[in-house]
């Protein structure tokens, strides 16, 4: 990981201004320099609080933020028991049909272009990407999607990659019925890593895991390798490398920024008025949150297709990646967070730590010698 930056700009979300908790008259000008050790040293509970504040700030990344109750008196909960009626008895049954004759129709469909057109390659993959919109499609209607896409439809053109904050799994399906976008994503398990080794495997998808760390460098290469393909899908990217709760961004990684392409942002929102998008893998399974999205009203989301960015002069492909996530940030409402996402899969080092806790002390004698 690239050293962090330890300026108090990295430390401003989501933080209450320490001098409202203090009394009036309480802060004093320092007598000659207060340095940070001296600080540690006259209060370690300040370390401990440091480190608590740290640590939060990054776990609420990633936690689902439950709605409030409603269903709370005797008035309401009869109109909340006829909901779960309407939703687990009449929504959930008519969805789970729309999507098995969305599967019939596919399969019907795909296997014969696949396997039948295997000499007329530009045909076959024009066919393919229509029916993996297509079954994308039927997918967005099984959860009732209500999407609203805002931008020139993307298209496919060389030298340029798309580059998208991540909320769940189905990011990728929103983006797809739209366009058959091939996609670098995490290699799963189950029923989710046969259609990615099988469908999605048409499209040029382009799959990694986490624990091979030699998958980089090969990685790498086939996106290179992509990305100058004339005849190729669009890339699509989710740079943060794991989901998040749709209320922030963490760090984008730089490799979607290095491959001296057209970057094209795409914001997507979600409405949590209905249901809460986010999917914390590390607690369900694809399969359950699938159904929790069936059994909910529906899923309501804004996609916008921002302005095409490129690299400026002297600047870092870490500069422009956080200059692509300021856009994309801005534009869906999210807030900017200094962390690195793959974290979420290991804990900090025990000096990773310690440099966040001291980079929160320093900004506090700042504001004490302001």
């Amino acid at each position: 990981m690239s050293k962090l930056n330890t300026s108090s700009s990295e430390l401003d979300f989501d933080r209450p201004n320490i001098e409202d908790y203090l009394p009036s008259g309480s802060i004093q000008e320092p007598h000659g320099q207060l340095r940070l050790h001296d600080l540690l040293d006259i209060s370690p509970t300040l370390t401990e609080a440091a480190g608590a504040i740290v640590d939060d700030s990054f776990t609420r990344c990633f936690k689902s933020n439950p709605p409030e109750p409603w269903n709370w008196n005797i008035y309401l909960f009869p109109l909340w028991c006829l909901g779960v009626v309407v939703r687990y008895g009449f929504l959930f049954p008519l969805r789970v049909i729309v999507l098995t004759i969305g599967w019939i129709v596919f399969l019907s469909c795909y296997f014969p272009v696949h396997f039948l057109l295997k000499g007329h390659d530009k045909l076959r993959k024009k066919l393919e990407r229509g029916l993996v919109e297509l079954i994308c499609s039927f997918f967005v209607a099984s959860w009732t999607g209500v999407v609203k896409y805002h931008g020139p439809r993307p298209s496919m053109r060389p030298k340029q990659v798309f580059v998208a904050n991540h909320t769940s799994m189905i990011d990728f399906i929103v983006l797809e019925q739209m366009c058959a976008f091939a996609v670098i994503m995490q290699k799963h398990p189950g029923w989710v890593g046969l259609l990615q080794s099988t469908i999605l495997e048409s499209l040029g998808c382009i799959w990694f895991n986490r624990s091979e760390s030699k998958d980089r460098e090969i990685v790498a290469r086939k996106l290179r390798e992509h990305v100058h393909g004339v005849d190729n899908n669009p890339l699509l990217i989710f740079p943060e490398g794991t989901c998040v709760n749709n209320h922030y961004t963490v760090m984008f990684k730089k490799g979607a920024f290095e491959l001296g392409c057209t970057v094209c942002p795409i914001a997507i929102k979600y409405n949590k008025i209905f249901v809460d998008a986010f999917w914390n893998s590390r607690k369900q399974s694809f399969t359950t949150h699938l159904l929790q999205l069936m059994t909910s009203w529906a899923v309501v989301c804004d996609v916008w297709y921002l302005e095409p960015q490129n690299l400026k002069p002297g600047e870092t492909a870490i500069e422009f990646a956080e200059r692509v996530r300021d856009i994309i940030s801005v534009r869906a409402g999210l807030k900017k967070v200094p962390w690195d996402g793959y974290l979420k899969y290991s804990r900090p080092s025990p000096k990773h730590r310690e440099r966040k806790q001291e980079s929160f002390a320093e900004s506090v004698l700042r504001r004490l010698e302001e």
